[in-house]
């Protein structure tokens, strides 16, 4: 082993997850081995015109079939684990993780009938698994979401700490705190490298435990004993959803769990032993109406102000089961993830135009280290190289600076970028190339037939509308037969335009005429040079860009 550390060199590849929020996947690759950690997708940008989700691009992946060994996942939220059912269709390998991690990954593969050609082993903290040239130890922390774990990455160049997302609880709702003597212990071994999660890493001090929001909910139900409570929080947090079943049975109410993702979830949870609930709490929705207000909670999804979550149709009053009424306190136990604060102001907007009661400061705590956390783990681990990772550009150079101010030397300190290529062993570390990344669009069941161009067109539509020149040309002839005729579609409303219509169709007569005089009858020339006429009319009368296509029909 010692012999080795000089000549071949570990390879770190971020395919995604660096300078973004989401789509977590990161190569590590020794000589004839590489075992992936994570996978994950990212929500559409607003940019993004109908696309449903984006995953990442795994063409290094497909390129070194041969050498991946696995995927090691750290936890079970939608960012590390979304994509894998896409992905594992091109590369089928086994995947590796802790039980309620499976038991989601499961969830996903059974809805795409893929459980029984995909490999999966669950592991338990403290277990270690061997992939090639690899040995993957897992350990447990904690995270708004359970059986969260750290890996300790042991290869022939070193030990590398991948920390997942991570948060230092000592005191979790369910389950143990983060096994913090595990990382000291693994510390003394020497690491060469420790990634860490730089979510929180601009926010100074220690992140709140869990059990803080648990006693913040005991006072709202002692508080609003005559209202009905509709608490808004993320689908994964089973610790949350635990706190408010157990404030509700505490003060006699029922609870509705409402959202797809919020129920798929639960009942994961409860099935895998992760979720107590008091028997005659949980009843099903159509039963609410049975019950008076002051003893139902509801628990949603839709804290972000997703559109079609079931909040947002609750306040937009498109629920089909649920109306918002003056008297209703509605709890908001989450903070807005970066770009989404407009879309949860309008929901609050609007619930408050409904006469409801919004409460949403203090109901929330973060499942990401602070900077006091975080030098925690750097003191333990105490790696010769920092890579921080999980974040925007910004999280990681806040990252950067706390591992300099622990008295890493800067030039060991890599704020890499996705695709980057990092070699490194005990001899030093460089960025030596990169390999192609980039995003793959899904929208309904097309994977990556959506791309720049697409997207292009779509933003056209979407700005300028689209203008349908018909018309028929006699077959062997030069004679126009019909037409032209132009449909308009989110350009103007025709009714109230019918001149500059009928304008437009003069122009495209005189461009016709002037083609077809000249004897030309190449489909593509005539198409273009109606394209040219329209288009510049259309723009000197109206400043706008709309797309324009020509048909041509044969008689």
């Amino acid at each position: 082993m010692k012999g080795k550390t000089s000549d071949s060199k570990l390879k770190i590849i971020p395919l995604g997850g660096l300078e973004e929020i989401g789509m977590n996947i990161t190569a590590f690759e020794y000589e004839d081995s590489i075992v992936v950690v994570d996978c994950g997708l990212a929500f559409p940008d607003d940019d993004m015109l109908g696309i449903d989700l984006v995953i990442p691009d795994i063409t290094y992946l497909k390129q070194n079939i041969k050498k991946v060994k696995g995927f090691v996942i750290t936890h079970g939220h939608e960012d590390h684990i979304g994509a894998l059912p896409y992905v594992l269709r091109e590369i089928n390998v086994p995947v590796y993780a802790t039980k309620l991690t499976i038991g989601l990954i499961e969830h996903k593969l059974e809805e795409r009938d893929m459980l029984r050609s995909t490999k999966r082993k669950i592991v338990k903290f403290g277990q270690s698994i061997n992939l090639g040239k690899f040995r993957i130890e897992f350990i447990k922390t904690n995270h708004s979401i359970q059986d969260a774990a750290a890996l300790a990455i042991y290869s022939p160049a070193g030990i590398v700490v991948h920390t997942g997302d991570f948060k230092v609880d000592y005191t979790p709702v369910f389950g143990d705190a983060i096994d913090l003597q595990r990382f000291a212990e693994i510390g003394k071994k020497g690491v060469l490298a420790l990634m860490c999660d730089s979510t929180n890493a601009e926010r100074p001090g220690f992140t709140m435990s869990e059990k803080t929001v648990g006693r913040t909910f005991d006072t709202i139900f002692s508080e609003h004993r005559s209202q009905r409570l509709i608490i808004a929080t993320f689908a994964s947090n089973v610790d949350r959803v635990q706190q408010i079943i157990d404030s509700a049975a505490k003060y006699g109410r029922k609870v509705v769990v409402e959202g797809r993702s919020m129920v798929n979830i639960i009942s994961i949870a409860q099935e895998l032993g992760y979720l107590k609930v008091p028997d005659n709490t949980l009843i099903d929705i159509n039963l609410m109406r049975n019950y008076p207000d002051e003893q139902m909670v509801l628990i949603t999804t839709g804290s972000q102000g997703e559109s079609m979550a079931a909040l947002s149709r609750m306040a937009a009053d498109i629920h089909k089961k649920v109306t918002i009424k003056p008297g209703d306190l509605i709890v908001f136990s989450s903070h807005p993830i970066p770009g989404n604060e407009k879309a949860v102001s309008n929901v609050i907007n609007e619930l408050y135009e409904k006469g409801a009661e919004v409460i949403f400061q203090d109901v929330h705590v973060s499942g990401h280290a602070c900077q006091e956390d975080i030098k925690l783990i750097y003191s333990l681990v105490k790696p010769k190289y920092s890579i921080p990772v999980h974040g925007e550009y910004r999280h990681l150079i806040a990252q950067k600076n706390i591992a300099e101010s622990l008295g890493i030397d800067k030039d060991n300190i890599f704020v890499i970028k996705t695709g980057d290529v990092l070699e490194l062993n005990q001899d030093g570390a460089k960025v030596t190339g990169k390999v192609e990344t980039g995003e793959v669009m899904v929208d309904g069941l097309g994977v990556g037939d959506v791309g720049n161009i697409v997207l292009r067109d779509r933003q056209r539509l979407s700005e300028d509308g689209i203008l349908i020149v018909v018309m028929t040309l006699e077959k062997h002839g030069n004679q126009l037969l019909a037409g032209p005729d132009i449909v308009s579609r989110g350009f103007v409303y025709v009714r109230e335009s019918e001149d500059l219509m009928e304008e437009a169709r003069l122009v495209v007569e005189d461009a016709l005429d002037d083609c077809l005089r000249r004897n030309i009858s190449d489909w593509g020339k005539l198409k273009s040079s109606i394209k040219d006429s329209l288009g510049s009319f259309v723009w000197k009368r109206t400043q706008r860009n709309p797309m324009i296509l020509p048909i041509i029909m044969e008689a």
